[in-house]
């Protein structure tokens, strides 16, 4: 049986919570938010004790505890999660992992050191689509990667006014922290390639809260370097959110969006699938929160772990200069100066 806290009672949280509780194996022990009502619906909800300080909830059931699920504002989760290594739990943080990478640096180290399993949210890794055009990209069937193309639109800036996600202090950015930071992860996990540097246009709902970025990425593929665009915009009209990926090899391509898979080889479509899976945002978060708890118990490992974590906020981080500074930053060089300022 694994102890459950959790830190973020909100909407997504919520969600979690749900899932946690339809499974045999999971004790809710205590949750923790800022706010009453989140409190007393946990309360209510899961018959277990909720406090309005993450600290007090971990020095009063530390012994009943074995892992936390954190979501919170971004800006937060590097102190909590810390907290969290340092009392010897285990840690479900929502993405990104952080907004800074000597933070995603320490908590890497953190985890190596103390043995610990540190999974980040980002659910594309548990989607039937992603998990195959990873599965085609690595086996070699479209030659070595040599070019990405990725985009992401939706009317996020309006819907997000007001929110904690458009204020920097607790956001630590704008959409491109938001959900540009799934996207982000999807280019890097399923080609299997790493950033090494990356130039940058942004254009800015108000300062510090990005909604529109264009990045040229280039990024280690292994025996080459390849080159990748991304396109992102948040600044849409009643714009229903669309996404998706082409990536070039030496020896064909492959293309997803809207649950389709395209390889073509010799410049003719090869082959054709169609995502039929049960692929709601539910469904997902169930599957990211079963493999997160089978890596608690040591009978699997974690999907999502901090190391991919560490490369977005490199990569995330390295844009925002780029834009700043209108010049293109080495993401290798921001790791390794994280890295030995240690």
């Amino acid at each position: 049986m694994v102890g459950m806290g959790a830190i973020g009672l909100g909407g997504l949280g919520h969600l979690m919570l749900d899932a946690y509780a339809e499974m045999g194996d999971v004790d809710l022990v205590a949750g923790t938010d800022v706010s009453p009502k989140a409190r007393e619906a946990f309360e209510t909800g899961y018959d277990a004790p909720a406090y309005d300080d993450y600290e007090a909830m971990l020095d009063d059931h530390g012994e009943a505890l074995d892992a936390v699920t954190i979501v919170t504002p971004h800006t937060l989760h590097y102190e909590q999660a810390m907290d969290c290594l340092r009392a010897d739990l285990d840690v479900l943080l929502e993405k990104p992992m952080v907004t800074d990478v000597n933070d995603a640096v320490d908590l890497v180290e953190a985890v190596d050191e103390r043995d610990r399993v540190l999974q980040v949210g980002y659910q594309r890794h548990f989607h039937p689509g992603f998990r195959e055009l990873r599965r085609i990209v690595t086996s070699g069937r479209i030659g070595g990667v040599h070019t990405v193309n990725c985009y992401l639109g939706q009317d996020w800036i309006d819907v997000q006014r007001g929110t904690w996600r458009t204020n920097p202090d607790l956001s630590g950015g704008g959409q491109l922290y938001d959900t540009g930071s799934h996207m982000l992860d999807a280019m890097l996990w399923t080609t299997a390639t790493t950033p090494t540097s990356v130039v940058a246009e942004m254009e800015y709902a108000k300062p510090g809260v990005d909604c529109n970025s264009a990045l040229g990425v280039a990024l280690d593929a292994g025996d080459r370097t390849a080159t990748a665009s991304v396109g992102l915009t948040g600044d849409g009209v009643d714009m229903t959110p669309s996404e998706g990926y082409v990536v070039w090899g030496t020896h064909g391509q492959v293309s997803y969006s809207d649950d389709r898979l395209v390889v073509a080889e010799g410049g003719q479509t090869t082959a054709v699938t169609t995502v039929t899976a049960d692929t709601d945002f539910g469904t997902l978060t169930k599957a990211k929160l079963v493999n997160f708890v089978d890596a608690v118990q040591g009978e699997d490992d974690p999907a999502v772990p901090a190391e991919y974590g560490l490369q977005v906020t490199a990569l995330t981080e390295a844009a925002y200069e780029a834009d700043e500074t209108g010049r293109r930053v080495d993401v290798t060089a921001m790791l390794d100066a994280a890295r030995e300022a240690k």
